[in-house]
């Protein structure tokens, strides 16, 4: 299942060279995943004791971003570890005929911590059983 989020495009998104600037991507991915643990997992953490650590991301680039062009995130599930998952990033642009073109891919490796015993813990079943 991939979950869509709409990025807007801010004016200090875009570089003296017209385009948006490589570094604004992560930044795009990280609302996506933000809007897709918000609807897709859909359990409240309390930060003081739980939480996600992001321990790699990447990012690769396929076509420029332009200010007004209509972009979106599609997130998705890629796999699982005992303490840790993947998601997976597929940044695009929507054109004028509905099609879409593919802007840039990317991936996160997400470790799920115990901010209360500092260490890793496994991936509530729960999520597992909400993202695939």
């Amino acid at each position: 299942m991939k979950h869509k989020t709409p990025i807007q495009i801010r004016f200090k998104d875009v570089d003296a060279l017209g385009h948006v600037n490589n570094a604004n991507h992560l930044t795009y991915f990280e609302l996506a995943r933000i809007n897709y643990f918000r609807d897709v997992v859909g359990e409240d953490l309390d930060w003081n004791k739980e939480g996600i650590i992001i321990a790699r991301a990447t990012v690769d680039y396929k076509a420029p971003i332009y200010q007004y062009d209509k972009i979106f995130v599609h997130t998705f599930f890629l796999k699982k570890g005992t303490t840790s998952f993947e998601l997976g990033y597929e940044l695009v642009r929507e054109e004028k005929d509905g099609s879409e073109t593919l802007l840039a891919t990317g991936t996160t490796v997400i470790v799920c911590y115990s901010y209360e015993f500092k260490k890793p813990v496994p991936i509530p079943t729960t999520w597992l059983e909400k993202m695939g």
